[in-house]
């Protein structure tokens, strides 16, 4: 495991921003609450601003944590502390922590000797700095495997380029939207821009869902349980769990008239955005309580279940 190793943190669900003023906290509320509103719905985190000297956001979601953080620490300095100034401020976060994964896609492919990767995917591939899987970062997985990978190819004599590409883009899967397994997203998204089948194979048989047909397919499968079953390296609660919350959203998501939803409180409130073109006030309550009922039958989440659904009409003149 040695030619492999990468140090590791176990990441978890809430990020913090440090203030120096509790003052900046009243800022951050806003007139009625309009500010702290606008920020949740816009970044879909939760906003705790209980503890003295801080302000936790959390969420499932690593990605929308990251942005909510640097949005946040734009705004503390921002004197426009307002809705439209946040949700512009949102937008150009967004903007900034994809370039930060492109430029981790490429700095991992490049790190194990992989230059050729198509634009699309070292973008999706850079996103796993931002996702874990079994409490282990991904992005750390599928750099420890694909060196893992790549020591055992050359000790056997094995295809080096294949274990080293099918290592690194073994779970890019868990990165992408959609329905079906990791493995089966990953192999249909790498199919589209003509990867070797040697490649796409060792992808879809990482897991052993079907026999292996290469020597390189088995070396991608052992590299990858040697990364997963290395000491303290994963958390299957944490897998768990983020699974449950996007499940919850995905049921809500389902509705028409539905644009957003974003799950808190460990499962215990669904937040939904309505689309007030689409529905109306009542219909907005009849689809709260349809997706409420879902989520309970579907799911097994502790304690009650709060749904909460933010129908917003805006009339903008110019």
């Amino acid at each position: 495991m040695r030619h492999g190793a990468v140090n590791y943190i176990p990441e978890y669900t809430v990020s913090i921003v440090k203030i120096a003023d509790e003052e900046i906290k009243g800022r951050i509320i806003g007139k009625e609450g309009r500010n702290i509103r606008a920020f949740e719905q816009a970044t879909g985190v939760d906003v705790d601003l209980d503890e003295e000297g801080v302000i936790r956001l959390s969420s499932f979601d690593q990605v929308r944590r990251e942005i909510a953080r640097r949005s946040l620490e734009k705004l503390i300095k921002d004197t426009r502390v307002q809705p439209f100034r946040i949700e512009e401020i949102v937008k150009e976060t967004e903007k900034e922590v994809e370039r930060i994964m492109f430029e981790e896609g490429e700095r991992i492919s490049h790190e194990v000797g992989v230059y050729n990767l198509p634009r699309e995917v070292i973008g999706v591939l850079g996103r796993a700095k931002f996702r874990t899987s079994y409490g282990q970062n991904l992005s750390l997985h599928l750099l420890e495997t694909a060196k893992i990978g790549t020591h055992l190819a050359e000790e056997i004599g094995a295809n080096v380029d294949v274990v080293r590409i099918g290592g690194l883009l073994h779970d890019i899967g868990k990165v992408l939207p959609g329905d079906g397994s990791h493995v089966e997203l990953g192999v249909n998204f790498l199919s589209k821009y003509n990867f070797p089948e040697a490649i796409i194979n060792s992808i879809a048989e990482h897991h052993e869902d079907k026999p292996f047909s290469s020597i390189e397919s088995v070396i991608v499968h052992v590299a990858d349980a040697i990364s997963g079953a290395r000491p303290g390296a994963r958390y299957e609660d944490v897998e768990e769990y983020g699974k449950r919350m996007k499940e919850m959203e995905e049921i809500a998501k389902k509705y028409d008239g539905v644009s957003d939803a974003y799950a808190f409180e460990a499962g215990r409130e669904l937040r939904v955005v309505i689309d007030p073109g689409k529905l109306t006030d009542s219909e907005t309550t009849v689809i709260a309580d349809k997706i409420r009922e879902e989520v309970t039958s579907k799911l097994a989440i502790p304690g009650e279940v709060k749904v909460t659904a933010i129908r917003e009409f805006r009339a903008v003149s110019s």
